[in-house]
């Protein structure tokens, strides 16, 4: 009854709007159903502090942290030394003392050689001037020469600011900023000499072109830019940067899809062989093999389309471009095993 009672009042309070009790009335409706307090003179004692605990606890952390920077130091340090030890080895042993016939005699036991070879080179901004570009140029014609005696008929060079086709007269920092493709001549000029002190006078044909670019031919600007491939010893050079390579997709893909919205190309049409035949004809077709001569692998930006199907090849803690380098990237690809999905 109790209950009851006392529920038809909270009932009677609740339509009143809580009017018509108080709140220390209704704490008294309330207490008779409220579980017991719990007691109060149970105290928890503190905790004690251990600082001794703590001290040996935290000097042991940073022992491991140490002893595991030590030992992945030490193994860099190891790695570091095998790789320039392994690399010195070969700079003795191979050395090309610029003569094409021994460049042509430490390839003669490889089985295939690829038919396009492409290189990943960086522009060292900490030289100062002209210096960075200047080596890079040079580091084109090593390659360029190198390739020529071998007998690979085309080379594509990436560097991803596009500086080898920029003019001299360019600033340092308009270099790295990227405008004009029109450093091609100089290039040409840089790697016509460099030819000279392995072959002589009888120096091999080649060129020198970018995309969208019109090509430099022995000296002078041509526009058929695949016009002398067919010979063996003529090589194509072809300089490429990293507007060459996503932006391209992106400005095909806006092409297509243009073509589609306005009716001269049916979706249908699209596929993977129509984009690969537009971006061999605008860009290039892809390499066989992809030589990165930096310390570390990074594409960089590369062109993504371009390297579906490519053997990369990479020297942990490389210098720099090297003929051990591009010789043991030549041996490598000569015993890869291209399965192609199979």
């Amino acid at each position: 009854m109790a209950a009851v009672q006392a529920a038809q009042i909270y009932k009677q309070d609740a339509r009143a709007r809580q009017n018509l009790l108080t709140r220390e009335e209704r704490e008294d409706l309330f207490k008779p159903y409220l579980p017991p307090a719990p007691k109060s003179n149970a105290r928890k004692r503190p905790s004690k502090r251990q600082p001794l605990r703590d001290f040996v606890r935290t000097q042991v952390y940073v022992f491991i942290y140490n002893l595991m920077h030590a030992v992945f130091s030490l193994y860099i340090r190891l790695r570091q030394t095998y790789h320039v030890v392994l690399d010195r080895s070969f700079a003795i042993l191979y050395y090309h003392h610029r003569a094409p016939e021994l460049i042509r005699q430490d390839v003669r036991g490889l089985n295939r050689l690829p038919e396009h070879l492409s290189v990943i080179l960086d522009l060292k901004s900490e030289e100062r001037g002209t210096a960075a570009i200047e080596k890079l140029m040079d580091d084109v014609a090593e390659i360029s020469t190198w390739c020529t005696c071998v007998g690979i008929p085309m080379l594509s060079v990436y560097e991803k600011t596009g500086n080898l086709m920029m003019p001299m007269s360019w600033r340092f920092t308009d270099l790295q900023q990227g405008a004009l493709k029109a450093y091609i001549p100089t290039t040409h000029r840089v790697v016509s000499r460099k030819m000279h002190s392995y072959f002589g006078q009888r120096v091999p044909s080649f060129q020198i072109r970018a995309p969208h670019v019109p090509s430099f031919l022995n000296g002078e600007g041509s526009d058929e830019a695949d016009s002398l491939t067919s010979s063996s010893e003529h090589l194509s050079i072809l300089l490429i940067s990293a507007e060459d390579g996503r932006s391209t997709l992106v400005d095909l893909t806006k092409t297509l899809t243009e073509m589609s919205q306005r009716g001269k190309l049916s979706s249908h049409d699209i596929s993977l062989d129509l984009i690969d035949t537009e971006i061999t004809e605008s860009i290039m077709g892809e390499p066989d093999l992809l030589v990165l001569f930096g310390s570390h692998i990074a594409l960089q930006g590369y062109p993504p389309w371009q390297v579906r199907l490519t053997e990369i090849f990479h020297v942990p803690d490389n210098a720099g471009v090297g003929y051990q380098t591009f010789l043991r990237a030549l041996h490598s690809y000569a015993k890869a095993s291209m399965k192609f999905g199979r």
